[in-house]
């Protein structure tokens, strides 16, 4: 389970990159238009934060420390400083994950995420659903607005 975990979180953090890459235009990356609230920059820094969070500091032991409001409300950083934080989450995200013994695996995730423990196997697979729904939103906005 955690060599298809591993390849999912690179398979869609690398295709994050391309959707990033694929505007016409760099501000493009920042719009926010009609009932679209958030912009594909503020949804690549959530991920960024996320991961970061989670499966950094939870399981690679970083000293990682999430500023959640600034995912959404930041605006304007360079397209090649995004990229750059994504390549930095791949290399965390492996690390993470290589963590992770089998006996783990059956236990709790070492973070309480939603109110209550939760196990690693449902977290993870979560953490992973959670990048590709938002991969999908900026892949819409990016259709859609750019």
């Amino acid at each position: 389970m955690i060599d298809t975990l591993k390849w999912l979180f690179k398979r869609d953090l690398e295709k994050l990159k391309s959707e990033l890459q694929q505007y016409q235009s760099e501000a493009h990356i920042w719009l926010v238009e009609k009932s679209i609230a958030n912009s594909a920059g503020n949804l690549c820094l959530h991920l960024i934060g996320n991961l970061n969070t989670y499966i950094g500091a939870g399981l690679a032991k970083t000293s990682y420390v999430r500023q959640r409001d600034l995912e959404f409300s930041s605006t304007n950083i360079p397209l090649s400083t995004l990229l750059s934080q994504i390549d930095e989450t791949i290399i965390v995200v492996e690390k993470g994950l290589s963590n992770v013994t089998k006996e783990q695996l059956s236990g709790d995730f070492p973070i309480v995420i939603w109110d209550k423990p939760t196990g690693m196997e449902h977290t993870l697979i979560l953490l992973a659903t959670h990048l590709n729904y938002h991969l999908g939103q900026i892949n819409y906005h990016r259709r859609l607005l750019d």
